[in-house]
């Protein structure tokens, strides 16, 4: 059981992806559960699906905010792998802790679009790490970084159920592949500049306003149109899937629960 040693009330946290599917049910997870709170959103608003989406999530913070008057709720859009804009956001806004949930997602894309996940997952990452770096020479540190890996990582593993001890050498895909790099760029800054990092494999999150690239969406909405589904792998599979209101209870716990 891992000590709760940060309080979240009154502390300024940093959010990236926030109008994603997860980051924005975290904003509203945390305007909901702590109070007073300063928060930052960042997101660069990409066009990987419907942008209106992403803008009926951020309304929807929008609306919640209006309704904490002792919270702060603060968006900008911006590219993670802007070095400048990350630089900036830091000595400005002075984050204690930083949820990183900004990345190209997706698997299937990553063999069409290979440079999206580079930007996004490696230099992005790295631009946020290395703001985590500099902080901690400051009088504000960052207390915990939190930032989503993926369950893609166990890759070819056979061994199942998974483990955070299993060996993750053979990702499938080079989405798997930047997950698995963050987590090592994550230990190498922890053990080098002692920044308390905390990485989570995430499996398949579902819910209201979800990604409509998911498959369940593809599933219904064929099923309403009257149209055939499209099974892969013969039909051989089977998925692990997540609520996302069990997702970000789970970020905010860990968030309080910074590693030693």
């Amino acid at each position: 059981m891992l000590n709760q040693n940060i309080q979240l009330k009154s502390k300024t946290i940093l959010l990236t992806g926030a109008a994603g599917f997860i980051g924005a049910n975290m904003a509203q997870e945390l305007l909901r559960t702590v109070e007073p709170v300063n928060l930052i959103g960042l997101d660069s608003l990409n066009d990987y699906y419907d942008v209106s989406i992403k803008e009926y999530r951020l309304a929807e913070i929008e609306r919640l905010a209006a309704e904490k008057p002792e919270s702060r709720w603060t968006f900008i859009k911006g590219n993670l792998a802007d070095r400048a804009l990350i630089d900036r956001l830091f000595a400005e806004y002075k984050p204690s802790l930083v949820v990183n949930l900004a990345a190209q997602a997706g698997v299937r894309y990553s063999i069409t679009n290979p440079d999206a996940y580079i930007e996004s997952n490696i230099v992005g990452f790295y631009n946020i790490l290395e703001a985590c770096r500099a902080s901690m020479r400051t009088d504000h540190p960052v207390e915990h970084l939190v930032y989503a890996s993926s369950s893609s990582v166990y890759g070819s593993n056979k061994k199942v159920p998974y483990s955070t001890d299993d060996k993750v050498d053979n990702p499938v895909s080079l989405y798997a592949a930047t997950k698995k790099s963050n987590e090592l760029m994550a230990h190498a800054y922890a053990k080098l500049y002692n920044i308390p990092s905390t990485g989570l494999r995430f499996f398949t999150v579902y819910g209201p306003a979800g990604r409509p690239d998911m498959a369940y969406f593809g599933f219904t909405d064929k099923l309403i149109r009257g149209q055939t589904i499209e099974i892969f792998n013969y039909g051989n599979c089977k998925r692990d899937f997540t609520y996302v209101d069990d997702i970000v209870e789970g970020v905010r716990r860990v968030m309080q629960c910074a590693p030693e």
